[in-house]
């Protein structure tokens, strides 16, 4: 046992309301309980606890923002420091996959006989995956790229996921019998219409990865790109000895400005509306960003990006947080007046993301865009459900592997053998 995992673990006070999972986990995994096997020194038992809930404990256990998760809700965390509740969590499961203790797990047959499709492998169809095969089903796997892992393997950058550990909490999931198409893509190499004529359920699990636009002047110019798209397809420019704007304050804005200075940019600025406190990403992410010489302009808003037909300069305007009625968050409010200029090779927007056209075009969408699901995470097209970014939920790992569990327990619900 590592000296500093078993210190972390004895840290925990096993709390009876058990705030760190009741309130701050999104998989509502059994924390108190997986701490309490550690400190037993039974990392096996400390596992299996996990994977009642979860199959992706080594990842989330590394990129999940656990402050504003987990950590942020446990009771050490009031008058000190909170329990390391991520770390243990990564290496309880590490263990696991070492040790290859998914062998060991209990299959049902309450899906045996049944097919389901799964379209796209990232984490929440992976998860999916995961407890349908563990009902018994037979799973298939559709995945438009040649290799699994979703935003997991196409959008977070290597420094702060290990691909050795994906590959492994991949291979465990796939090890259940689970089959795997590759290179398959909607609208391109298959239908909604034909998969789901195929299966008994199909899950459309494929996330909403298209950069959205901010609609001001000069987006169209070369050397303007989606932030989501560049780290999907881990295809850049040359951003050498250039200056580069990151526009945004989430996690795809910090991997985009920490990948894009690693490739030797000359400068790199993240302009944020807001302030640094109202930042969706990590704090540690942030952090890192400007340990690495990233430079943040708070309270910043791009208005036009200026060129001929090359991104030559953009221009800025100083921004004011005010109170709006009815709203809990501060909103940003251009100053008049307070334009000006800075000379830039690329503009990186990083400002949201939105699903692909041709892949919710046959479903009926919600006001957002998104495809709509009813309370049973059903589509408007018979015995097809939605998970993830698709669907609209919340756009983290943890929150689409919940969407993942959850959906796999309703369909079991519903095709269970009786």
């Amino acid at each position: 046992m590592n000296e500093n995992i078993q210190k972390y673990a004895e840290y925990c006070l096993n709390c009876k309301v058990k705030p760190c999972s009741n309130k701050g986990c999104p998989l509502n995994n059994g924390i108190p309980t997986f701490i309490k096997l550690v400190k037993e020194n039974n990392l096996e038992k400390a596992y299996f606890t996990l994977l009642q809930t979860t199959i992706l404990g080594s990842i989330c256990g590394r990129i999940c923002p656990h402050y504003k998760q987990c950590m942020g809700s446990c009771v050490r965390g009031i008058k000190g420091e909170s329990v390391q509740i991520g770390t243990i969590e990564a290496y309880i499961s590490d263990y696991g996959l070492e040790n290859n203790l998914i062998e060991k797990i209990h299959k049902t047959e309450e899906l045996k006989g049944r097919d389901i499709a799964v379209i796209g492998g990232g984490p929440a169809g992976l998860t999916a995956s995961y407890f349908l095969a563990r009902a018994g089903a037979s799973v298939t796997i559709y995945e438009k790229h040649n290799k699994l892992g979703g935003i997991l393997a196409h959008g977070i950058p290597e420094f702060r996921l290990d691909p050795n550990i994906l590959e492994k909490t991949i291979n465990s999931i796939i090890s259940l019998e689970i089959n795997v198409k590759y290179n398959q893509e909607i609208g391109k190499d298959i239908t909604i219409g034909e998969i789901s004529k195929k299966y008994d359920a199909t899950i459309l699990a494929v996330g909403a990865n298209r950069a959205c636009k901010m609609n001001i002047e000069g987006e169209n110019l070369n050397g303007v790109y989606g932030g989501n798209e560049l780290l999907e397809n881990n295809n850049y420019p040359d951003f050498k000895d250039k200056i580069v704007a990151v526009i945004g304050g989430g996690n795809v804005a910090m991997d985009a400005s920490r990948t894009i200075q690693k490739l030797g940019a000359k400068k790199v600025f993240v302009i944020y509306r807001r302030a640094e406190e109202q930042m969706p990403a990590e704090a540690k992410e942030i952090e890192a960003a400007k340990e690495e010489g990233i430079e943040f302009l708070f309270q910043n808003n791009i208005v036009k990006i200026l060129g001929e037909n090359q991104v030559e300069e953009i221009e800025c305007i100083k921004t004011k947080l005010i109170q709006k009625e009815g709203e809990t968050r501060l909103s940003p409010v251009n100053i008049e007046g307070s334009n000006y200029k800075m000379p830039m090779d690329y503009v990186i927007m990083c400002v949201g993301s939105k699903p692909e056209e041709k892949v919710v075009k046959e479903f009926e969408k919600n006001k957002w865009g998104y495809v709509n699901v009813n309370e049973e995470m059903q589509t408007s097209i018979p015995n097809v459900y939605a998970i993830g970014d698709i669907a609209g939920n919340r756009a983290t790992v943890a929150w689409a592997a919940k969407s993942g569990r959850d959906v796999a327990y309703k369909i079991i619900e519903n095709l269970k053998i009786k």
